[in-house]
């Protein structure tokens, strides 16, 4: 990650920028607010480390110039400054600062707070592009809208559920529950390479028409898998990519692509294939009219051991209540009809 520095101390600019290069990062130094805001124009670095006092610009209009023009994505902005006053540290954060680390820093400070920054600006990052392919999908697909809204908190209830149990931490972890949470709206990407006249059709598609939409697993998980390959540290998109592949699986072996059975399924993909019946049976589709709650349970139950994990039908059932709250919330507005004769 590029990081720019700023400060008019020759002393302290030096020190900063042997410690940053140290840790890895590349860094562009500027003696100057004016020489520093003349470089992040050019360069564009996520991370600005910057002091305060300047004379020619100081830190404060730094960031503010900042704010007004990071059009393409987020700035993270640490002060280091002298200044220990309250006051002055509201003032640095009213103008758009991030962060403040007050002088004379130390390594390990310094190291925290620019940690603190990353992990900041992956997950703008991440959910930047999470909602651009989420997006992709929904301009395709009549059936998503709120229901995206609606799985993802599905989802992450019986996830939550399942790790607060005693064995929970066996299969599961926050940040996969976060995970899981995040990339379910991805869980049919795939759709975007299903022609219109099946992704579309009102009624029932035929056994051939059937085959070809089972497709949008593989183009879904292809997909995804090749977005992993250029950023192998995104965990993320192996969790959404296990979601789009695995989701129509079913706990018996009978489900497709594959036909995986039972705990060889990911757990990731046995939570929403539970999320996505339901919020199925309980949603107007233009095939059928809403079920209710019960109704949609009893399929549930009836489906334990089959289609779905057990205890993940266990969770679901200790949750219900706030399935219910759920589907309230988000429930979809109805909407006209769309072309292609939907």
């Amino acid at each position: 990650m590029n990081l720019l520095i700023v400060d008019d101390e020759l002393v302290s600019r030096k020190k900063m920028e042997r410690l940053l290069q140290s840790l890895g990062y590349n860094t562009f130094v500027a003696s100057g607010g004016r020489e520093g805001w003349e470089i992040w124009n050019r360069e564009r670095p996520r991370m600005v480390i910057t002091d305060w006092s300047m004379p020619d610009m100081d830190g404060i209009e730094l960031c503010r110039r900042i704010r007004a023009q990071e059009y393409g994505g987020y700035t993270y902005i640490i002060f280091v400054s002298g200044k220990k006053d309250t006051r002055d540290i509201i003032r640095g954060m009213e103008a758009g600062a991030d962060d403040y680390i007050s002088k004379p820093f130390n390594k390990d400070e310094v190291l925290l707070r620019v940690k603190a920054g990353e992990r900041v600006i992956n997950l703008q990052s991440k959910e930047t592009v999470i909602f651009a392919l989420a997006k992709l999908a929904e301009s395709r697909d009549e059936d998503t809208g709120n229901h995206l809204e609606r799985v993802r908190h599905y989802s992450r209830t019986i996830a939550e559920y399942l790790l607060a149990q005693p064995q929970g931490s066996a299969v599961l972890n926050r940040a996969l529950v976060e995970n899981i949470f995040l990339t379910s709206t991805l869980h049919d990407i795939g759709k975007v390479g299903i022609p219109d006249y099946i992704l579309l059709k009102p009624g029932r598609l035929d056994d051939k028409e059937f085959n070809i939409m089972k497709t949008h697993t593989e183009i879904g998980y292809n997909t995804l898998t090749d977005a992993l390959k250029q950023a192998p540290e995104a965990d993320y998109l192996k969790v959404a990519a296990e979601i789009a592949r695995y989701h129509h699986e079913k706990w018996d072996g009978t489900g497709y692509p594959q036909g995986l059975q039972g705990e060889n399924i990911p757990i990731a993909s046995r939570i929403f294939a539970l999320s996505d019946v339901y919020d199925a049976l309980v949603s107007k589709r233009p095939y059928k009219e809403p079920f209710t709650h019960d109704r949609a349970r009893s399929i549930i139950v009836d489906g334990r051991d089959s289609h779905f994990d057990p205890q993940v039908v266990d969770a679901f059932l200790a949750c219900e209540q706030t399935f219910i709250e759920i589907h309230e919330k988000y429930e979809t507005i109805p909407e006209p009809p769309r072309r292609y004769g939907t």
